[in-house]
C-alpha cells in the first residue's frame, strides 16, 4: 500500500467538480479533433462525433437549469481525493524540478484540473468520456476521477491509487514533452505512438523515485504495471471491438506500454526515455 503521507510536496489544484454552465465555454469542435486524435491517456480511438456527442450534451447543460456556476457543497474545501491529487502532482513537480536543474533549466509546474462530467480548456469543451488529457495551449491537465471505475469495469484495469497516481504523472509526462519541445510531432500514428509511449517512461521515471522514497512498494509497482497493460491499444481493441488491428493504434499495444514503463522504472533517466 502507497505511503502518501510521507509526501509534503502540494501541487496546484484546480477542483471544478460540481461546476457547469456559464463556466463552460465554446471551442468544442477543436477539442473533438485534438482528442480523437488520441491525446488523452488510454487510446479509446474515440471519434469526433462520439465527442461531439458530449459536447452537445454540455451545451444542453448550458442553457438548462441544470447549469451550476457555484460549487456544490459537498466539493468545498479540501476532500481526501483533493488532497491525493495534491501530493501525487508535488511529487512530480519536485521530481521534474531537480531532474530540468541537472540540466541548467527551470521546470514550471501544470495545474492539475478536477472535475465531473465536462469543462472547459484551453483546447475547448472536453466530456469525462474522453478520460484524463493534457492540454498544451493552457498546460493544464483535466481529470474525472470518475472515468476510472469505467476503466475498471470495461477494460479490467487495476484502478487503484497507485494506478491513478501513474495516470496523472502520464500526463505530467505529456507536460514535460512540451516544455522540451518534444510534443510537435508529426502528425503519423507512428509519431503518436512514439508520444505516448515515451509519457509512460517518463510517468515511471516518477515511480521510480517514489519506490527509492519509499512511498511505493512492490505490490504498487505491480499495480501500475496491471494498469499500463489494459490501457494497451489490443487489449482496449479485443474488448470493444472483438478484434486486434494494429494499424489503427494511437499508444501502442500492452507489451510496448508495459515495456515503455520497465525502462524508466529501472533506470530512472528520462533520457533512456527515448527511440521505441
Amino acid at each position: 500500500m502507497a505511503h502518501w503521507d510521507q509526501i509534503e510536496s502540494s501541487g496546484n489544484v484546480e477542483d471544478r467538480r460540481g461546476i457547469s454552465g456559464a463556466a463552460l465555454t465554446g471551442g468544442g469542435g477543436l477539442i473533438a479533433i485534438l482528442l480523437a486524435l488520441g491525446l488523452n491517456y488510454l487510446g479509446l480511438n474515440i471519434s469526433p462525433s462520439d465527442v461531439q456527442q458530449g459536447i452537445n450534451i454540455v451545451e444542453e447543460l448550458q442553457g438548462g437549469q441544470a447549469s451550476k456556476t457555484e460549487q456544490p457543497a459537498e466539493f468545498r474545501g479540501e476532500d481526501s481525493y483533493e488532497i491525493f491529487a495534491k501530493k501525487v502532482l508535488g511529487s512530480t513537480n519536485e521530481v521534474w524540478t531537480d531532474i530540468f536543474s541537472q540540466t541548467g533549466r527551470s521546470y514550471a509546474p501544470p495545474t492539475l484540473v478536477l472535475f465531473r462530467d465536462a469543462t472547459d480548456s484551453a483546447c475547448g469543451v472536453a466530456p469525462s468520456s474522453v478520460g484524463p488529457f493534457y492540454c498544451p495551449e493552457d498546460q493544464r491537465i483535466y481529470m474525472d476521477e470518475t472515468f476510472f471505475d469505467e476503466l475498471r469495469t470495461r477494460f479490467g484495469a487495476n484502478t487503484g491509487e497507485a494506478a491513478q497516481a501513474y495516470v496523472i504523472a502520464h500526463e505530467v509526462g505529456h507536460h514535460v514533452q512540451g516544455q522540451l519541445g518534444q510534443l510537435a510531432g508529426n502528425g503519423s500514428r507512428e509519431a503518436a505512438i512514439q508520444t505516448e509511449l515515451q509519457a509512460d517512461c517518463y510517468a515511471s521515471v516518477w515511480t521510480f523515485t517514489q519506490s527509492a522514497d519509499g512511498v511505493l512498494g512492490p505490490d504498487d509497482i505491480s499495480q501500475v504495471m496491471s494498469a499500463a497493460s489494459a490501457v494497451g491499444d489490443d487489449n482496449i481493441q479485443q474488448r470493444t471491438e472483438g478484434q486486434v488491428t494494429p494499424e489503427s493504434w494511437t499508444h501502442g499495444s500492452s507489451e510496448q506500454r508495459v515495456a515503455a514503463f520497465t525502462r524508466g522504472h529501472e533506470s530512472g533517466q528520462p533520457e533512456k526515455c527515448v527511440n521505441f
